[in-house]
């Protein structure tokens, strides 16, 4: 009897300590309102992340006659590794970059009497796409000055911002001689070629032919009559 009483009384004490962890377990997560049981929202706090505060520079590329930033951030590779207290004595100079001409420049970043050194590309606009460029054979009369106007040369009627970009080369022609020569125009990196023809003044020609024509006349008139 006894003995069945303290397997009784164990395994009382056993189920009890059973519910008990069970319970340990089971309260942290579980709350409670007007009676009902719900579930608890546990948040952890986020831990700040530790930044590296390494400068990096980018490479920058800007098309002619644009605006350069101001701001250091643009100019940093990575401005989220770096805490804001440093951001704001980074010392931006953009002084030797020409934005009004195509080229490579240096700019340069300090801190702590460090210097660091990044580039600025500026680029040349992308230009307008032209299918056809007609080139016109033309003829000036000898020790003419050579028209500049590239309207002079092509055909087709073109937007200024073509006809400022359109290079005319003219070395071969000698306005000065007698004779044809070859012209070429270039742009977007196609070349166009043509001829000039350079001629001798057509008066002494004509005098000449007035000439023979006086000459004929008298001749005819000197004839004798019968």
């Amino acid at each position: 009897m006894n003995e069945k009483l303290n397997k009784l009384v164990s395994g009382t004490f056993a189920i009890l300590g059973v519910m008990c962890i069970s319970s340990g377990l089971i309260m942290p997560n579980m709350k409670f309102e007007n009676g009902n049981v719900s579930k608890l929202e546990v948040k952890q706090q986020k831990v700040a992340e530790c930044k590296s505060n390494e400068i990096k520079l980018k490479n920058i590329e800007i098309e002619i006659n644009n605006t350069l930033s101001s701001n250091v951030s643009d100019y940093l590779e990575n401005p989220n590794d770096i805490e804001n207290s440093i951001l704001k004595i980074l010392k931006l100079d953009i002084s030797n970059v020409n934005v009004n001409s195509v080229g490579n420049y240096t700019y340069t970043i300090t801190f702590n009497k460090k210097i660091y050194n990044g580039s600025v590309k500026v680029k040349d606009k992308p230009l307008p796409v032209v299918e056809v460029m007609t080139l016109n054979q033309l003829s000036f009369e000898i020790n003419s000055n050579l028209p500049t106007d590239i309207s002079a040369y092509v055909k087709e009627t073109l937007p200024d911002e073509v006809k400022a970009a359109v290079k005319l080369d003219l070395t071969n022609v000698n306005p000065y001689k007698a004779g044809r020569y070859l012209y070429s125009v270039s742009y977007n990196g196609k070349f166009y070629t043509s001829s000039i023809t350079i001629y001798e003044p057509k008066s002494g020609e004509i005098e000449t032919e007035k000439q023979n024509e006086n000459k004929n006349i008298e001749e005819t008139e000197k004839v004798p009559t019968e």
